[in-house]
């Protein structure tokens, strides 16, 4: 597992854009051969798609062939709410970029038939073949997607009752109003972002600090469902430094000297790739 540690949001922020543009762009993707991309909501990737944006427009990255899939949706709340995630995505990416709207995959929490609808989302990603790389941010409490603490680390995508940590936090989005916040919610589950080949969480901020330390520095616990991370074989987590604060020093300067080291090897003939493996050929030195 890597853990990329910027300045500040702003740097997570574009270098997590930087990475998905060099992804796409080394897959090449075509109609037969589209890049899966799992997308989450909220603020964490919120500078990180104004990057996506801004490097469309400058002609430097296209979305026709990519093939999107998003984390979750809250349940009965209208689809054009301001807050749903149907309307979050297409007013922060969708609608900036050359997208086509078949390609667009968000969970319908206003299905006749939930279970229906969460098994049916499973056997979408399978049938495109899976996600090639998986966004995703988490809560002060370590839960990615809707996967609260005391989600199995197997789940697949599935109904999900809300903690109400999790309504707290985000009735900052619904006036501040913990009333109007829905309880329920369709996500993806720990599982079903752990089969991605490619997983990349954005954490930054003091107040998901505690996370980033259990995540990094213990192990794997259904109470922290992020450290689940710590078993895929290619897993990495970009913060910036007021997301270490409850790190140990010694973690914070361990994981800076990797990347210093994976640096001077991305200088040297791209003799580390963008999975952060070493490439070498028979005859190299």
């Amino acid at each position: 597992m890597r853990l990329i540690i910027k300045d500040s949001y702003a740097d997570v922020a574009q270098y997590t854009a930087e990475y998905v543009l060099a992804r796409i762009t080394e897959f090449n993707p075509t109609p037969a051969r589209p890049f899966v991309l799992g997308l989450p909501t909220g603020s964490s990737p919120v500078g990180v798609y104004k990057k996506l944006v801004a490097f469309h427009r400058e002609g430097m990255l296209s979305f026709k062939h990519v093939i999107t899939f998003n984390m979750d949706e809250y349940v009965h709340l209208p689809r054009d709410h301001p807050e749903s995630y149907h309307s979050f995505m297409w007013e922060n990416l969708f609608k900036h970029v050359d997208i086509l709207p078949q390609n667009v995959n968000i969970l319908d929490g206003n299905a006749k038939d939930l279970e229906t609808e969460c098994t049916e989302y499973e056997a979408k990603i399978a049938a495109v073949g899976g996600i090639e790389l998986f966004l995703g941010g988490i809560g002060p409490d370590g839960h990615i997607a809707f996967n609260e603490p005391g989600s199995s680390l197997s789940s697949r995508t599935r109904i999900k009752t809300l903690a109400y940590e999790t309504i707290i936090a985000n009735s900052r989005f619904f006036d501040g109003d913990v009333n109007k916040v829905p309880k329920l919610a369709l996500t993806v589950g720990v599982g079903t972002v752990m089969d991605a080949r490619e997983v990349l969480i954005i954490i930054s901020g003091a107040g998901k600090a505690l996370a980033l330390a259990k995540c990094i520095e213990e192990g794997v616990n259904h109470m922290w469902t992020v450290s689940a991370i710590q078993l895929h074989p290619r897993g990495m987590i970009v913060c910036d430094e007021d997301a270490t604060l409850e790190l140990h020093v010694k973690t914070v300067k361990y994981f800076k000297s990797i990347e210093k080291v994976h640096s001077l090897l991305t200088t040297e003939g791209s003799k580390v790739g963008l999975d952060g493996k070493v490439r070498y050929s028979a005859g190299s030195k």
